[in-house]
């Protein structure tokens, strides 16, 4: 028999697109997609189990369906639905809570994938340059989405000693973007003008949709020959961005602030519903992060499709042009640097006749 595979957050976005790839691995019998709200897209053929992981129903879902095979997705910056801050917390921490002490109660379970950040290790200004996965925070998240994610990484570690028999791989992915975002990072990237914290422009790495959904197909398997896939691995594109060269590659211009006033306009944004301008991601647009993918391709062996850059060109071309794009903006220099006061030359002047003339 193949494997049951059962999925949570099959409502966003990316479970759907999850739910349906899986489907087609022909090691794959079923798929069980779980979700606390009836999902707006299609799962194939996948049965779809409408339940909250913050209740104990999930282990009756597990042990009616003989599950082996869990991939845990619930985990999230933003809520579904009407729900807020409060709502997203306690589907990650206590649905994952609830989510472990069922596996760990079920003997059908073989294999435990966990969807969780990057923003486990922080921004803070005495960061080192790069990440691993070994190194510690300067200093550890106190509050949002990423305390919730320290929070459960730090229980699947304790299931992992008491279950010793699963094995458990955690995916801690750089900020994802594609054609179809949904994170407060890409909610603030599609503002018209970008708030920016003055004398700061941190360095940002970037993970296509499309390298998510083909990690987490890999990490759900098998491991192939030569490969281990249980674990923690940080998984990023190639390469780095700087906020300035987004917001350029956006069209969309920066307003640098104080420090004060950048967080005055967060709870103001945030008030009014158009971003989820949180104390976390103020501080990543100060300081950055970037993290080693070294373990990725050594150890998981594997490469993503899509480079830093290319992932956000993709984000870039799916969002439409800003008030400043990058082709107008390109044009306007170019005539500028042709007037005589910025030292152009009129148009149809001979340089041969003119260097003659000099002589």
């Amino acid at each position: 028999m193949g494997k049951i595979v059962l999925v949570t957050g099959a409502a966003r976005q990316l479970g759907g697109r999850f739910v349906r790839r899986i489907q087609r691995d022909p090691g794959v019998d079923r798929v069980i997609a779980v979700d606390a709200v009836p999902p707006g897209h299609q799962l194939g053929d996948a049965e779809f189990v409408l339940a909250d992981i913050r209740q104990s129903a999930i282990a009756r879902v597990l042990a009616e369906h003989s599950v082996d095979t869990v991939v845990h997705l619930d985990v999230s910056a933003k809520a579904l639905g009407a729900g807020g801050r409060t709502t997203a917390k306690e589907t990650n921490v206590i649905g994952t809570m609830q989510l472990l002490g069922a596996c760990q109660k079920s003997p059908s379970v073989q294999r435990l994938v966990v969807k969780s950040s990057t923003n486990v290790y922080g921004s803070a200004p005495r960061d080192p340059a790069v990440f691993t996965e070994t190194t510690p925070p300067k200093s550890l998240p106190s509050g949002g989405f990423a305390k919730d994610a320290v929070e459960v990484e730090g229980y699947v570690r304790g299931f992992a000693r008491r279950r010793p028999d699963v094995a458990v791989c955690v995916l801690r992915f750089a900020n994802i973007l594609g054609p179809e975002p949904d994170s407060p990072l890409a909610d603030y990237l599609v503002l018209p003008v970008l708030p920016t914290v003055l004398g700061y422009d941190p360095r940002l790495q970037f993970v296509h949709e499309d390298d998510v959904v083909d990690v987490l197909e890999m990490a759900a398997r098998e491991p192939r020959r030569g490969t281990l896939n249980s674990g923690t691995f940080n998984i990023a594109g190639d390469g780095v961005l700087l906020l300035s060269q987004c917001s350029r590659r956006l069209g969309r211009p920066t307003v640098p602030l104080l420090l004060p006033a950048v967080t005055w306009v967060g709870s103001a944004l945030r008030t009014v519903g158009m971003t989820d301008f949180s104390p976390e991601q103020i501080r990543l647009l100060t300081h950055g992060r970037v993290v080693s993918t070294v373990q990725m391709r050594e150890t998981l062996g594997f490469r993503p499709k899509f480079t830093t850059a290319e992932t956000f060109a993709e984000f870039a071309r799916s969002r439409g042009p800003g008030l400043l794009p990058p082709e107008r903006v390109g044009r306007a220099v170019a005539r500028l640097a042709e007037l005589p006061m910025a030292g152009g030359r009129p148009a149809g002047t001979d340089t041969t006749h003119s260097t003659h003339g000099a002589r």
